[in-house]
């Protein structure tokens, strides 16, 4: 479980602050008529913003260069 964290942990620190981010945006901005689909209701935007927080923070994972054996 640790070694997954480890692993993921970009991702997961971008699900937080998408997350924070999607709530805050419907607290403060949010839509007033009810009509916007993402931003009429705080569950919908925190999990917009959980799932974009998530794949931009993934943006900035590096890879790990491969080894190639030239025997």
């Amino acid at each position: 479980m640790k070694a997954k964290i480890l692993k993921y942990r970009l991702e997961l620190a971008g699900l937080v602050t998408g997350t924070i981010a999607g709530w805050c945006y419907w607290y403060f901005v949010g839509c007033a008529s009810g009509n916007c689909t993402i931003t009429s209701s705080p569950l919908n935007s925190s999990l917009y913003g959980a799932v974009m927080g998530s794949l931009f923070f993934s943006m900035f994972k590096r890879e790990k260069p491969k080894q190639t054996d030239n025997n």
